[in-house]
Formats: C-alpha cells, structure tokens, sequence
C-alpha cells in the first residue's frame, strides 16, 4: 500500500501532496519526479497492471502497441481506476518517468530529503501520510 504525505519548503512556503520516493501499491508503482521545467514535485506512474487480453498468443498474432500506451497515466487517473473483474491474467506495462504537463520536459527523480524546486531549502515532510492509496 502506497502512501502520500505534504511536503512543505520552511522558506518559500512550496507545497507538494506526493510520495518522496519510489513508492508501490498493488495495481501500480510510482516515482516522485522534480520537472526542472515546471518547478514542480510530481508523482509519476513508472508501472502499471493491466489485463491480458492475448493471453498465451504468439507474439506474431499480437497486434500492435496503440499509441495511447506510450504515455503513461497521470498518478490521479490511476487513482480513479476501477478494479477489472472478470479478468484471470494480467501484465506489467513500465513506463519511463515524465513530466504529467509536457513529456517534452527535463525530469529526475527525488527522494527524501532533498530540497525545494523552486528556492533550494531542504522539504519538511509531515509526520503522518497524507493519502493512503492502493
């Protein structure tokens, strides 16, 4: 079971509700990244499960990988995603971290503790989890 918690900058007031590291629950693993474009802490999603639906196929008989598959969800999509039912197999799609605003921006990864994106102070993280997701 993931967790999420507040991230607050002593200086400058920044605020984040993210995870602070690599983090997993049992439908997805995120990453907290820095978008050194926007400035911003993000929880971006790295993997994802999701049902099988060729099962045991040849890889020929595959058809191919649709073009909305390269992006990964946003963090709050897969949040509001309804469990599949019915389904008996699944698959790990793994995704590199990006940006949720652009995919076109510079991104790294951040964990705790390391300093604000916007003044360069060290990010005070809250005692208690914020969010406990799934």
């Amino acid at each position: 079971m993931g967790r999420s918690y507040w991230f607050e900058c002593p200086k400058c007031g920044y605020r984040a509700k993210v995870s602070g590291r690599a983090d997993r629950g049992l439908g997805f693993f995120v990453q907290t990244i820095l978008c050194r474009d926007c400035r911003e802490l993000h929880d971006a999603v790295i993997r994802l499960r999701v049902p099988d639906e060729f099962g045991r196929l040849r890889k020929e008989n595959l058809p191919r990988a649709q073009p909305g598959m390269a992006k990964p969800p946003s963090f709050q999509a897969v949040l509001n995603r309804l469990p599949p039912t019915g389904v008996k197999r699944f698959k790990w799609l793994d995704f590199k971290p990006q940006c949720p605003v652009s995919a076109i921006h510079r991104v790294r990864n951040w964990n705790d503790p390391d300093r604000c994106p916007k003044c360069g102070v060290y990010l005070e993280k809250g005692s208690l989890p914020y969010r406990l997701w799934d």
